[in-house]
């Protein structure tokens, strides 16, 4: 191709990714956006949130969330997993622990909500290496649903997110 030809359409390739970009930040409630933060990576989860029926505050069976367990998927590929502290694991051997800073309702009472959490712990070198925000968005499903009725017992609820890794600008 002519590269007077290329030009124009790398242009207009940028623009449109540009726009996009904007488009999905604009989706991000402000409680948890991350001003001039860099995006390191965008991984779809799928997996399960497991609760387990305890005891509430009046003595009654409540479904209380115990912990997620999630492939964490790019392209199709499983390249990690999601699981208890929260944790974030890459199969590049960088990992992450993070801490809830905010929070915003999911999309339906079946969602579980969005989160932003402030990394607290890393390991290993790689994708995960200077992380130090953690987007929960697009959630879909994982609220335990209906009666617990014997203490001790656990429910397992599919959901999806995507997890978006982001770094300060330096």
């Amino acid at each position: 191709m002519n590269s007077r030809l290329k030009m124009p359409l790398i242009a207009i390739s940028l623009a449109i990714a540009a726009l996009s970009a904007t488009q999905a930040s604009a989706q991000v409630p402000a409680g948890l956006a991350v001003p001039d933060a860099i995006v390191v990576a965008t991984l779809h989860a799928e997996g399960a949130q497991i609760y387990d029926c305890k005891p509430g505050a009046d003595g009654k069976p409540v479904w209380q969330f115990r912990e997620p367990i999630a492939a964490l998927v790019q392209d199709g590929k499983t390249v990690g997993r999601h699981y208890a502290g929260p944790n974030w694991e890459h199969m590049d051997g960088s990992a992450i622990r993070g801490k809830a800073a905010a929070t915003a309702p999911g999309a339906t009472s079946n969602d579980i909500a969005w989160l932003k959490l402030d990394v607290t712990e890393h390991h290993g070198e790689g994708t995960f290496a200077t992380v130090t925000t953690v987007q929960r968005l697009n959630t879909q499903g994982g609220m335990a649903q209906g009666p617990c009725e014997k203490a001790g017992s656990y429910r397992s609820v599919a959901y999806s997110a995507d997890y978006v890794f982001l770094r300060k600008r330096s």
